[in-house]
């Protein structure tokens, strides 16, 4: 059966799309449709790729200041060309990017080596502060006393454990060597507000323990962690424990007793 005039056009717009997509994700190795001037061609290719450049930039701002323009510009083309986006939506390329550079993205040699590190936790920061879910104080005591009774945290703080401290990389600031473990809590306040906080081994014991946790009272969880620790004054810790989740508290990280 011959195919319908319908469908050879169909076919052949497609065969066009595919085409005009291909060189608009790498003008420089693909060529243009023909038909088409290169002064129409250059207001889609320039179109294309600001909105996206622009749209990074903006979401990986310290990423975006300590990388020379030469190497972002061919990382953006890069990531352009090679990646194959799961979702249309802007708010979404972030998380797009960043898959890019985990799993896709070659390893350069003026890559820094905490590339994805950084762009983790910048991302982390805008994918909390995009998060539609709200902080419920439904069955929460928030005024609760945090040793006696159990501690709720709140499920808008996200603990990360970095090999590089990300949260102090700057221009004036890049890490050469790696140093101990970092820890931070990346956490949004009922005000909408992003913040972090920079855990000690003691304090990311303690979120990690009350994020698993389930029943267990303040003080059960600060005894366990003192153990842990082999602690020869258990009470240090409970007085030190205490002090940081009213500290988490005052922050919404923990929202009170269950």
């Amino acid at each position: 059966m011959l195919p319908s005039n319908n469908s050879s056009k169909t076919e052949s717009f497609k065969a066009i799309q595919n085409v005009f997509t291909q060189y608009l994700r790498d003008p420089e190795n693909n060529p243009a449709p023909t038909g088409v001037e290169d002064r129409r061609m250059a207001v889609y290719r320039e179109l294309v790729y600001n909105n996206i450049e622009g749209f990074i930039a903006n979401s990986f701002p310290v990423l975006r200041k300590i990388t020379a323009d030469k190497q972002w510009h061919e990382m953006l083309r890069d990531y352009v060309h090679r990646h194959k986006s799961h979702t249309p939506l802007f708010p979404k390329m972030p998380q797009e990017f960043l898959q890019y550079l985990e799993l896709e993205r070659n390893q350069y040699p003026d890559d820094y080596p905490f590339l994805f590190e950084l762009a983790h936790y910048e991302w982390i920061e805008t994918a909390l502060s995009l998060d539609t879910r709200e902080i419920n104080f439904d069955n929460v005591d928030k005024m609760g006393n945090l040793l006696e009774g159990v501690p709720v945290l709140s499920p808008l703080s996200i603990a990360l454990s970095y090999a590089w401290p990300v949260h102090k990389i700057s221009p004036q600031n890049i890490p050469k060597d790696k140093l101990a473990q970092t820890y931070l809590l990346v956490y949004r306040s009922r005000d909408y507000v992003v913040g972090f906080i920079e855990l000690n081994p003691v304090s990311a014991k303690l979120i990690a323990e009350l994020t698993s946790n389930i029943d267990k009272t303040g003080k059960q969880i600060l005894d366990v962690i003192a153990k842990q620790l082999d602690h020869p004054d258990p009470d240090i810790v409970i007085k030190g424990g205490l002090e940081m989740m009213q500290d988490f508290r005052a922050k919404d990280i923990v929202l009170g007793t269950k």
